[in-house]
């Protein structure tokens, strides 16, 4: 196995300002629309988004949380129209989570909003330095095991 070689203070340092502007963007994008919806919240919709319908369990694994934090929160988001909750019929002890259609509309309205933002902010990056950009934001998230934009936005349409 291949030993990784622990990153510098300047790379750290440079990831989190880089978060604190992606983070601003994404608490924009939410504040925008209408719904009532915590950045928790939201990140489990795009967990939902991403991965499809799963059990409960599974999305608290997904999401770092404990089962009834995320019982509470799956609570929270049903009553608010944005997931189903569902028993399945092979275990009706476990129970299955999905967006729901408003759910879905959320996800692809905040998305849209964020790539606009994304947009304009990246129109300030020097053309000559984009693809340094991209490679080290992909390596990011590759190591965070995060699922590229592409493979889980079908209605999210780029303008």
């Amino acid at each position: 196995m291949q030993r990784l070689e622990e990153p510098g203070d300047e790379l750290v340092d440079a990831v989190m300002t880089a978060s604190r502007a992606l983070l601003a963007v994404v608490v924009r994008s939410l504040a925008a629309v209408d719904e009532d919806v915590t950045l928790p919240q939201y990140r489990a919709l795009v967990v939902l988004g991403q991965r499809g319908g799963m059990r409960s369990a599974e999305l608290a694994a997904a999401l770092a949380v404990t089962p009834p934090t995320c019982t509470r929160m799956c609570g929270r988001l049903e009553g608010k129209g944005l997931v189903v909750r569902e028993r399945p019929a092979d275990d009706r002890r476990a129970v299955a989570v999905s967006l729901s259609p408003a759910g879905r509309a959320l996800v692809d309205d905040v998305s849209r909003r964020r790539r606009d933002e994304l947009r304009t902010l990246l129109a300030g990056v020097p053309t000559g330095r984009r693809a340094a950009v991209v490679e080290g934001l992909r390596s990011l998230a590759d190591a965070a095991d995060e699922v590229p934009e592409r493979d889980w936005t079908d209605s999210v349409v780029a303008p």
